[in-house]
């Protein structure tokens, strides 16, 4: 701030001294990750994590000089300061930390959302089309103008810089039409505007007008050339002026969602601490030491342990004995959000899935345009998600990969999908190239049976329940291509036995006997005898090959969900 920086400098700073913060119970490496991780995530928005904020080099530096200080490196303040109160003491003094930390998010949100909205007011109102068309043609004049500064003996220049004169405006309108002009052009437009160039007939004269000319030519054409980039560029500079304020704001929202949730969990944190208490007794009964231990209910039961050393697997076992016996439900140890002395238990899931993929890349290209993503997320959900990027090869793969990586970082950091796939358009569309990527998405709640589909521009979702296929499709465009793209959002409850496909337009585009692409894939799925996942997305794949007599006309990806109930 001090000395001037960008804002989303600020932001950069705050957000990983944040998160270095709450990371700081993992100790020194978890305070370098969390400082790691808000350069990251803030690259991520303002970029596409083209280039990184805060130099990595420095955060190295950093965290060398952070190891070489003892872990046990007593300072005495007293020495420095004395003994005496610099705050007043209050009996109130002494602040819950969670309280602190929403309020702390809170006021970066402010920020942050302070910073959105500089932003946003920089963006000029919408112009009409001859509005715009006046502003290109004041950044032509004044390119124009200086270029023929030095030229002022030239015996046009006094014509073509008279801005009140028609001269300077038909040449302005030429170029809009022709993009360039030539002596011809030029002299046709003094002949229209009745200023005629005389002494042709001279042969002294001639070379002179001649080189005269010329020169205007090439000075008009140079101006208009910049002026033209000039043009595009500022409307890019307006554009990505825009989307930093609409991912601000999305951040904002995103931080402000996290503050609400740890109020939440202040305000209910007495409704389980019966059984808290209780966990933690019959856990030092088994001579188990736990520092803390959180319990709360979303849907599903939710359980965070902090440990004071790390614990064999048979322990582990015993805590889920002893949670499942106090909170009276079948609770299981969530290996995945679990970090060294800190364990996540939850509410055992009611159906199990299972999951087979098959691809392949476009006949004569190295690289598939088609990415998945298969993980789970913090509040136990599922998620699985196919991109296809437009094309084929290096530039489809960076845009669908890019999409699903921000996609995986936002959801896993706390953030709600509908910001996170906000965020994930603006930051393609900022990226000012014609690259765009599909998104077909599926959360799947195996606890509460549900499956949420979140598409964008994807290929129709097949449901499959013994011979009945039933298709999911949506209209929506793909990510990347307007700034404000609908996603379309499905809701289904999981019936056991479901089988769920999703594609790339690969495999439906593959058949030509049907003119509706989507009718010889449910037709193919209504007579399949098996359900084992892998085979149907094999026997798919290679019916889409065969389909084109073994060439591959484009990227291909099936994936293939199957629930069944847990007795």
């Amino acid at each position: 701030m001090i000395t001037g920086s960008e804002p989303i400098m600020i932001a950069a700073y705050a957000i990983s001294g944040m998160l270095a913060g709450i990371f700081n119970r993992f100790g020194k490496i978890g305070v370098v990750v969390g400082f790691a991780l808000g350069n990251v995530l803030l690259a991520y928005v303002s970029n596409g994590y083209t280039v990184e904020l805060i130099h990595f080099k420095e955060i190295l530096v950093a965290f060398i000089g952070l190891l070489a200080v003892p872990n046990n490196f007593p300072i005495h303040l007293e020495e420095f300061m004395g003994k005496s109160k610099l705050l007043p003491v209050a009996p109130n003094r002494a602040l819950n930390k969670s309280r602190e930390m929403a309020e702390n998010l809170n006021h970066v949100s402010e920020a942050i959302q302070e910073m959105a909205t500089t932003y946003r007011n920089i963006e000029p109102a919408t112009f009409d089309a001859n509005t715009q068309k006046n502003e290109n043609k004041q950044i032509f004049l004044t390119e124009l103008f200086n270029n023929l500064e030095p030229y002022k003996d030239n015996m046009l220049y006094e014509d073509i810089t008279d801005v009140n004169g028609k001269i300077i405006n038909n040449i302005f309108e030429y170029l809009l039409d022709k993009q360039e002009i030539d002596r011809q052009g030029l002299l046709e437009i003094f002949a229209k505007c009745n200023s005629y160039i005389v002494g042709w007939e001279d042969e002294e004269i001639s070379p002179y007008l001649e080189e005269t000319i010329l020169q205007m030519v090439r000075i008009i054409n140079l101006s208009y050339k910049v002026a033209k980039s000039n043009f595009i560029w500022k409307k890019r500079v307006e554009e990505n002026q825009k989307n930093m304020g609409n991912q601000l704001k999305g951040v904002s929202k995103a931080i402000q969602k996290m503050a609400q949730e740890i109020e939440d969990d202040i305000q209910n944190q007495t409704q389980y601490e019966k059984q808290e208490e209780q966990i933690l007794e019959l856990l030092k009964q088994k001579e188990i030491e736990a520092e803390g231990i959180s319990v709360k209910k979303e849907g599903r039961y939710i359980v965070e342990i902090y440990l004071k050393e790390i614990l064999e697997s048979n322990e582990i076992k015993i805590i889920e004995k002893i949670m499942s016996q106090v909170l009276e439900e079948k609770i299981e140890f969530f290996e995945e959000a679990s970090v060294g002395k800190k364990l996540s238990f939850l509410s055992e899931d009611k159906y199990m899935m299972t999951i087979g993929m098959a691809d392949s890349t476009k006949s004569q290209s190295e690289l598939s345009g088609d990415c998945i993503l298969n993980i789970r997320l913090k509040d136990g959900k599922y998620l699985v998600a196919l991109s296809d990027g437009m094309g084929t090869g290096k530039e489809a793969r960076q845009s669908s990969s890019q999409s699903l990586k921000i996609l995986e970082s936002l959801l896993l950091s706390g953030f709600d999908k509908n910001i996170s796939l906000d965020l994930i358009n603006t930051s393609i569309l900022n990226q000012n190239s014609e690259i765009f990527a599909t998104l077909d998405i599926a959360i799947i709640d195996l606890y509460q049976g549900n499956i949420e589909f979140i598409k964008s521009g994807a290929c129709p979702t097949y449901i499959k329940n013994n011979r009945k296929v039933q298709i999911i499709k949506a209209n929506s465009l793909p990510t990347g291509m307007l700034e404000n793209t609908h996603m379309q959002i499905f809701d289904k409850d999981i019936e056991p036995g479901d089988i769920i496909l999703m594609c790339s337009d690969g495999i439906l585009d593959a058949n030509i006997e049907y003119k509706n692409k989507e009718l010889w894939l449910k037709y193919m799925l209504e007579d399949m005898e098996t359900t084992n996942t892998k085979k149907i997305a094999d026997i798919i794949l290679n019916e889409a090959i065969d389909n084109n007599f073994g060439n591959i006309k484009d990227d291909m990806t099936v994936v293939v969900c199957k629930f069944v109930e847990k007795e």
